[in-house]
């Protein structure tokens, strides 16, 4: 059984500064960078490969950082708030400027270390030729991990090798998460409000579920649908790390939700695992998609939230498959019939208390 490595001592934070790249992404993304500035340098000077690289690390990862939301984060989501006319020039300036202290940076680098023999000034200013080569570089990096995040990783090359071009068999967790009492905000302050109040819920799920390492799969009306491979949800319990992150986000900032919308947002979640299909499908707009009980079963489940009185829901089947957190309380709230489904679902409802490890009920000798 896995055992809960992380987030024991320090509950829903222990995850809090994991990186958005894997190691391997991370790599792929300097070498890449790295080349293109070794590249440049080789075609215009016929030497300096390793000053080109240099200098394209300095000057083009600090924009891709900008746009993951690891640096001026705050001035990230200010700028993706304007119209997109003034985002487009907000964004220029500042690639512009990242470029030049990029450059600059690296510069007094190799210049105080030795590695250029250029006098200060050329050292530390960009020709028009280099800042062009280095926004095209940084502005297509972007541009693919836009179209990235917008589908999800684990989409985004599932897609790109054809994965799932034939139907394919995997075992999957899913974890429904549902807005609480959307129809009477939306009576009382209108939809328009209403689909602003959802963008912000939607946008402040994505961060823990990108921490994690899950997929957006689809947003259906209030409510979000997020999916791991079952090896990845089940690895130090983060699919269940992931529904209390969002809670923990969503409380931590709830005067300026009841600032900005009259209320604190209240979610219900569900999770479940089990077989599924996997497909793409469609033409102009192509689409992974995940049929089987599974996925149906996590809907009812969640449904259960509401008439079992409980805020988070997890099978029992999927409990036993790994270690929760310390920080879990665990309620049995029994066995449940499913419509459209044979065999009841054991249900558990998990809370934030206590200090002492738990883990789901053993199976009974019968089963």
């Amino acid at each position: 059984m896995p055992t809960d490595t992380d987030a024991a001592s320090s509950g829903t934070g222990a995850f809090r500064m994991r990186w958005r790249f894997s190691t391997f992404e991370g790599l792929l993304l300097l070498l890449f960078v790295a080349g293109a500035g070794a590249v440049y340098a080789w075609v215009f000077y016929g030497k300096g490969a390793l000053i080109g690289a240099t200098y394209a690390l300095f000057m083009c990862i600090p924009i891709v950082a900008f746009e993951r939301r690891v640096i001026f984060r705050r001035l990230n989501r200010r700028i993706h708030a304007f119209s997109t006319p003034v985002f487009f020039v907000a964004s220029l300036a500042i690639y512009f400027v990242l470029l030049d202290v990029g450059y600059a940076t690296a510069g007094l680098i190799m210049q105080a270390s030795g590695v250029m023999e250029d006098n200060w000034m050329e050292a530390m200013t960009p020709s028009k030729t280099v800042l062009i080569f280095a926004l095209g570089i940084s502005g297509s990096l972007v541009f693919i991990l836009r179209v990235r995040e917008l589908l999800g990783r684990d989409v985004f090359l599932s897609l790109l090798t054809g994965r799932y071009r034939r139907p394919i068999q995997e075992e999957r967790v899913f974890l429904f998460i549902d807005l609480a009492g959307s129809t009477s905000y939306a009576e009382r302050n209108g939809d328009l409000r209403m689909q602003e109040y959802l963008g912000k819920l939607f946008a402040t799920i994505a961060d823990p579920v990108l921490r994690y390492r899950g997929s957006i799969d689809d947003y259906v009306g209030d409510a979000a649908v997020i999916t791991w491979p079952f090896d990845r949800a089940t690895n130090n319990a983060a699919c269940v790390h992931c529904v209390f992150d969002i809670l923990e986000v969503i409380n931590a900032d709830a005067h300026r939700w009841q600032k900005e919308f009259g209320e604190v947002p209240r979610l219900r979640a569900a999770l479940h695992g089990g077989t599924i299909v996997a497909a793409e499908i469609g033409l102009d707009r192509h689409k992974i998609t995940y049929f089987g009980d599974t996925v149906n079963t996590t809907a009812r489940l969640e449904g259960f939230c509401k008439t079992l009185g409980h805020q988070v829901l997890i099978s029992t089947d999927l409990a036993r498959k790994m270690r929760l957190p310390h920080y879990v309380r665990v309620e049995d709230l029994g066995e449940h019939a499913i419509k459209g489904r044979g065999q009841k679902l054991g249900v558990l409802a998990l809370r934030v208390g206590g200090s002492m490890p738990v883990t789901a009920p053993a199976p009974s000798p019968a089963e």
